[in-house]
């Protein structure tokens, strides 16, 4: 794009206009204020100005010193700001007593208003300048204009502050802070991207109720921010023979034009909870705290943020846009709005409402796209896959033509318009200031992108025109809600379905239609219970087995019907209505998830991430974003979102797990890490609790900041194989000094401090809230179980193990491994497992107690059998033989083959006993395919919410193998 003076056309238009005209007035202008006439240098710089630009024109006639000003335009401060404004610096040298130079808060109002006015326009002046120029970045520009109203408004506050103090005295709140007037900027004035020529919306709050103090005359806070408002409309808003500063509105304010002008922040908050309406959320994103103390912008995010973006992907919002896309489409349609770059087809709003229908949608979850400005959301959109590369590009490239063509057309004569004019002349002007040579050229461009963002506009939300069928689909159960006894026309609507009980599922779904919960639910409930049975039921046609999804879907169902925004979500994505009828009839597990936690249902839209669990870096990061949101004083709600993390992530493991994505082992691996990882944040929390109440653990004279103890996981969870409902065994170790204490003002003795702090994790993991409980914790593998200590120290823990223990606590030591804690503290353990180990032990014996313990563990806990079945743990060639077997020979054998101990699972372990000669490779091999066949099949049935025993013909060869290996492990007088 060219500048005017170096267009080739500037100089054709010039000869169509009086050119010479209008340089002749400005140079009499000058000549009156015994100014030096414009030199021919000068001028051929400085007559685009006016000749381009009308209001330009007449402001170099009023101050012609301006001109000078626009000359040296680096030289000049580059914001607009409230000091300058207040302090009365010579921006303006006008004739005598034109605009006194002394500080505002002196001047009378009638002055006051003088100088807001002059110093509008001054800056408007030189931002038309440097924009027709094309010397200034749109973001910069529009970022400048927008300061100019935070000077404006924050002036103006100032100097009635101080003009009522005497009379009203000051307002202070209930810990006797100063409390000033809070003014939100919204729209583009919100988001630091203000018009040309723009009025300006504004929301005015308080802090807190009470009266003013100290003046001649108490006001109530309501009253005394009601006057403040009332100037700040005055002072911007009234015409005077020196024009105005801003247009306000203030139509966004809770209640609009017929709420309270002034709202306290209580009552904010609790407006926007209870009554927010959905334009608002869209409307709320731009808002900003532009006057105001710090403590006021930290309470207004807070109410806005979660009012705004929700935790979860909003697809409740999804009926809201598409209601205000089609309002937009509708208002587009009207005659003569083609030419309107703003509101026309492909305009700006467009551009704005797709950028803002993503925020809505997807902000909750990522914070990146909270920000209220439109340039810097556009590229983010694009770098997280929200937009293509591409079409965020052409919207980017059209916004800043639309933006710049506006600001064109507001410049000519400092009006608010949209339009793009008919006039010929008016239209080269127009596409001169943008940095075409044509109108033809700028208006070919304008369209061109203007479809682009159109298309885009058009395929962002589905504007609902379902086929005729599902709309049939749809009016069949909305009939059926309002008549749930009608069973034949229930056996009718789902006749295509291939039901094995028919009667039973009418009968099922005539309870449901007939429960008080829908019989009492509004109608917009109604509505999408009936989208989202008319689509599930279509779903339910290629089912193999539709009374078991109907029978796990429902219940589900059921516990939404009170949020029937969740029902929205499942319609609006169909993806994720066939996630979850797969994943249902997969496992029951599901269902109950779900029912019990219907934000679950969030896990199932993005198939990136319900396919992709993270790892344990990435469950660490995700854990502590949810967790930075919280109070941390917040016990309850720190130990639900604990709980609601954890279900998310399983979720989404087992997900993969059903469809093949994780094999076993990696099932286990990310059950296991998740695991890790809420156990090192329990343990921070605790250690966070118990050193608030007592102070830090001393030992030797050194203080402990972070917590001296150990997390030893044994078992599954030692072994990396944890199930979905695995518990947790556990032994705690600590390393302070025994007859230390703590340095709190609640001294104890630190074997007391580390016994709660004991206590405090079983208690924090084991705890049932309002979203379930973490874990069951096993503690009977400590030293002594469970009349030993809860916390032993390290060197305790090794004198039991090398005195006291039985071979069957070292047989569960070889599937031990620390999972949080202080990492000094875990090696040092890691080395006394390795000592213990690799004891020399008597290997006729050791294998003589192996035996009798596994025969013993049979007779009691095997609960198969002939007729029962095959217990795929304790039975007859199941896990426990190939277990004792591996931990028999990680025993007998570690002190000359270490690398058996290294890790602490069976595969690993199988692989190193192969790899040292101790078993045939071969023989690894099977029994590593077994124990992992094994393991999944266990998985699933914990799905399914079965019990271990399975009536499988196809498992008998893996049974006897097994078997028969154990025969030889016993007969085996070699190894």
């Amino acid at each position: 794009m060219t500048p005017p003076d170096l267009n080739p056309s500037y100089e054709i238009y010039c000869k169509q206009l009086p050119s010479q005209l209008l340089l002749e007035q400005v140079q009499e202008a000058r000549e009156r204020h015994s100014l030096e006439a414009l030199s021919e240098k000068q001028i051929a710089k400085l007559e685009p100005l006016w000749i381009l630009s009308d209001y330009l024109h007449q402001q170099f006639i009023r101050f012609p010193h301006w001109l000078d000003d626009v000359l040296e335009l680096e030289k000049l401060p580059q914001r607009p700001s409230k000091e300058a404004l207040m302090t009365g610096e010579a921006f303006f040298p006008l004739e005598a007593n034109a605009c006194p130079s002394e500080p505002t808060d002196t001047l009378d109002e009638a002055s006051f208003l003088k100088r807001l006015r002059l110093y509008r326009q001054w800056w408007m002046v030189r931002l038309i300048s440097l924009d027709i120029q094309q010397r200034l970045s749109l973001t910069e520009l529009t970022s400048r204009l927008s300061a100019l109203a935070d000077a404006c408004v924050n002036a103006s506050l100032q100097w009635t502050t101080q003009h009522y103090l005497a009379l009203y005295g000051q307002a202070f709140d209930s810990n006797h802070e100063l409390q000033s007037m809070i003014v939100i900027g919204m729209g583009k004035l919100g988001g630091n991207e203000l018009n040309l020529s723009s009025d300006i919306d504004l929301i005015f709050a308080f802090r807190e109720h009470g009266d003013t103090q100290g003046g001649k005359k108490s006001l109530s806070h309501q009253e005394y921010f009601t006057k403040l408002g009332q100037k700040l409309i005055q002072h911007l808003d009234q015409v005077t023979a020196d024009g105005f500063v801003f247009r306000v509105d203030m139509r966004l304010r809770p209640f609009g034009q017929s709420g309270a002008l002034v709202l306290n922040m209580d009552s904010l908050e609790n407006y926007y909870q209870d009554q927010g309406r959905d334009w608002e959320r869209y409307a709320m994103i731009k808002a900003r705290v532009m006057s105001g103390s710090e403590l006021d912008v930290r309470e207004f995010e807070a109410l806005r943020k979660p009012f705004v973006y929700r935790k979860y992907l909003d697809f409740g919002a999804i009926g809201a846009l598409r209601d205000l896309k089609q309002m937009i489409a509708k208002e587009v349609r009207r005659k003569g709005i083609e030419h309107n770059i703003k509101l026309g087809e492909g305009g700006i709003r467009e551009v704005e409402f797709i950028a803002q229908a993503l925020q809505i949608l997807h902000g909750g979850r990522d914070q990146g796209l909270q920000t209220p400005a439109l340039l810097k959301v556009l590229p983010y959109l694009a770098q997280q896959d929200y937009l293509p590369v591409e079409e965020m590009d052409q919207l980017r490239e059209a916004y800043l033509l639309l933006r710049r063509t506006e600001h064109a057309l507001q410049a000519v004569n400092d009006e608010q318009t949209q339009l793009l004019p008919e006039d010929s002349r008016a239209r080269t002007r127009i596409a001169l200031m943008v940095g075409f040579a044509s109108w033809e050229a700028l208006d070919e461009r304008l369209w061109e992108v203007r479809k682009n963002v159109h298309r885009s506009f058009v395929a962002l939300i589905d504007d609902g025109n379902e086929s005729s069928e599902e709309v049939k689909n749809q009016e069949t159960w909305r009939l059926l809600i309002k008549h749930p006894e009608d069973k034949e026309a229930i056996k009718d609507a789902i006749e295509l379905i291939a039901w094995r009980d028919h009667e039973a599922s009418i009968l099922r779904i005539s309870q449901l239609l007939s429960s008080r919960t829908v019989v009492f639910m509004q109608p917009i409930g109604h509505e999408r219970l009936a989208v989202f049975l008319a689509a599930l039921m279509s779903k339910l046609i290629d089912e193999a087995n539709p009374d078991l999804v109907l029978e796990r879907v429902f219940p589900i169902l059921e516990a939404v019907l009170r949020r029937t925004a969740y029902l929205v979500l499942l319609c609006e994505n169909q993806t994720a209505l066939t996630h979850l009828i797969q994943l249902c009839r997969e496992s029951v597990w599901f269902t109950e998830a779900i029912s019990t936690t219907p934000a679950l249902l969030d896990e199932l839209l993005d198939a990136n991430t319900l396919f992709s669990p993270p790892d344990k870096a990435m469950l660490a990061e995700e854990l502590q974003q949810i967790l930075l949101r919280l109070p941390e004083d917040d016990e309850e709600a720190q130990m639900d979102a604990l709980r609601r993390f954890r279900r998310s992530i399983i979720l989404r493991i087992a997900a993969c797990d059903i469809t093949g994505i994780l094999p076993v082992m990696k099932v286990s691996d990310h059950l296991t890490w998740l695991a890790e990882v809420l156990l090192e944040q329990v343990l921070q929390q605790s250690w966070q609790y118990l050193t608030k109440k007592h102070g830090f653990p001393v030992s030797q004279g050194e203080t402990a900041f972070a917590p001296q103890l150990a997390i030893i996981g044994y078992g599954k969870s030692g072994g990396w194989e944890l199930g979905y409902d695995s518990d947790l065994d556990l032994v705690f170790i600590h390393d302070a000094q025994s007859n230390g204490n703590t340095d709190g003002d609640r001294s104890i003795d630190n074997l007391t401090f580390y016994t709660r702090l004991g206590q405090r994790l079983i208690h924090v993991i084991t705890s049932f809230t309002a979203a379930g409980r973490l874990y069951e914790v096993d503690m009977r593998l400590r030293p002594s179980g469970n009349s030993g200590l809860l916390v032993s120290s390290l060197d305790a823990f090794r004198d039991y193990q090398q005195k006291e223990a039985w071979v069957w606590e070292h047989q569960a030591l070889t599937r031990s491994r620390g999972l949080a804690g202080e990492s000094n503290l875990l090696a040092k353990f890691e080395n006394c497992r390795k000592d213990i180990i690799s004891s020399v032990r008597d290997r006729n014996e050791l294998k003589a107690e192996v035996i009798k313990m596994r025969e013993k563990m049979r007779a009691h806990l095997d609960t198969g059998g002939k007729e029962k079945g095959f217990d795929l743990k304790q039975g007859a060639g199941g896990i426990i033989d190939i277990e004792f077997m591996v931990q028999y020979l990680v025993l007998a054998w570690s002190g000359k083959y270490p690398e058996l101990m290294r890790f602490s699972d069976n595969v690993r372990q199988l692989e190193a006993a192969a790899k040292v000669g101790l078993i045939g490779a071969e023989q690894a091999e099977k029994m590593t395919d077994t124990y992992t066949l094994y393991r999944s099949l266990t998985h699933r049935l914990s799905l399914q919410q079965q019990g271990r025993v399975v009536q499988n013909d196809g498992l008998i060869e893996n049974q006897n193998l097994v078997s028969q290996y154990w025969e030889n492990f016993v007969s085996d007088t070699g190894i």
